[in-house]
């Protein structure tokens, strides 16, 4: 601790301060901790130093003239203050309080980016830039409350679909939130909002429907009117049932001809194979195919894999007559004709890559149509036998 002095310390005392052969501290006598560095050349600056729990401190105020006496006195008394109920002699910048904008930033760069994957990220990324980031991201966390994630989510109310996932989305970013420490526990504002009734769209294609797809992709395919590798591609969403982003992530190592099987490595519910019949076979050698290529759907300009299919499905369905039809309405009708070939709705779960029962359930008013004309045909066969005379 600096020894006690004699002098208190004034504009006027340190203007009157000098020290000729080496530099000193002067100390106040009113306010223990408190004096003025002198040095040789004329230099004079405040400082402070005082003992706490974690042992002393000294601080440098200021430089006399850029900061009075009085003032000097003021702060070294706030510092002292502070060292001794332990903390740091000088409080840090002020904390900014976490907005919405920057918890989506983290939540896309440490968990989105890093977990999900590439069609959740790219639909997660169009949420928060459509919806979510004009209406709530330059306010802090904790301004949001439920009555601005409800008047978000009524404002969606025409797109029912599109309210309910940003909710959802908002709902995982604040439980991230909390697991980083950003918000106090049990504070997420999307807890208990309901989302809005949405039905499930099911649409399968009927056999005469299939045929005018299958003319559609080959009049288009000869006429040049639409990309030959995009009809490819089409057809083997037809053929397999698989997910758009199962088929366009292929990579031609995928394709095991040896084993007569295409593995999935980045499916939905983890990797799985999706057998390779001849139909897909015949679809994938007639796909043109450059030694440097390692997709099976490349993009046009060459880097990385196509990146969609909607603009081809429009020419597509169009020349079909099929303009209710959406592309993932494919997986459907997959699974529609399997179940009137008479496979079970746990043979179909496989395989289209379901990984829980609920999912292929959807399904299971079709098997109901499938076993009622089942017994029609065999109720027609044995009545020819057994019903009455005369009827």
């Amino acid at each position: 601790m600096p020894r006690r002095s004699d002098i208190k310390l004034t504009k006027r005392v340190v203007d009157a301060l000098r020290v000729e052969s080496n530099d000193a501290v002067f100390w106040d006598r009113e306010l223990a901790g408190f004096g003025v560095r002198v040095y040789t050349t004329g230099r004079k600056v405040y400082v402070v130093q005082s003992r706490g729990p974690w042992g002393p401190k000294r601080v440098t105020l200021g430089r006399q003239g850029e900061l009075s006496c009085d003032e000097a006195r003021k702060q070294a008394a706030l510092v002292i203050d502070r060292v001794k109920r332990g903390e740091e002699p000088e409080p840090g910048p002020p904390k900014v309080a976490p907005t919405v904008a920057g918890l989506a930033e983290r939540f896309m760069r440490d968990h989105a980016e890093t977990r999900c994957k590439p069609d959740t990220t790219r639909s997660y990324r169009s949420l928060l830039g459509n919806h979510v980031e004009p209406a709530l991201g330059g306010m802090a966390l904790e301004e949001v409350g439920r009555a601005e994630v409800a008047a978000l989510h009524h404002g969606l109310r025409e797109t029912p679909v599109t309210a309910n996932a940003a909710l959802g989305l908002l709902s995982k970013m604040f439980r991230m939130a909390e697991a980083w420490g950003l918000v106090s526990a049990g504070s997420n504002p999307c807890r208990g909002l309901r989302r809005y009734r949405t039905r499930k769209r099911e649409r399968f294609l009927t056999q005469e429907e299939f045929r005018r797809l299958g003319r559609a992709l080959s009049d288009l395919e000869e006429a040049g009117r639409t990309w030959a590798p995009a009809v490819a591609a089409i057809r083997l969403l037809a053929l397999t049932g698989c997910r758009r982003s199962e088929i366009l992530d292929l990579h031609w190592d995928d394709v095991d001809r040896t084993t007569g099987e295409i593995r999935l490595k980045e499916a939905k519910a983890g990797p799985r194979m999706v057998p390779l019949t001849k139909p897909v076979l015949s679809v994938l050698d007639a796909i043109p195919r450059s030694p440097d290529d390692t997709w099976v759907f490349p993009a046009g300009n060459g880097k990385g894999r196509l990146g969609s299919l909607s603009y081809y499905w429009e020419a597509v369905r169009e020349r079909a007559g099929l303009d209710d039809v959406r592309i993932h309405d494919l997986r459907h009708s997959y699974a529609s004709r399997a179940l009137a070939l008479g496979e079970s709705l746990s043979a179909i779960g496989r395989l289209l890559g379901h990984r829980h029962v609920v999912s292929t359930a959807r399904y299971a008013h079709l098997m109901r149509d499938a076993e009622k004309a089942a017994a029609a045909r065999v109720g027609e066969s044995i009545g020819v036998h057994v019903k009455s005379r005369g009827k």
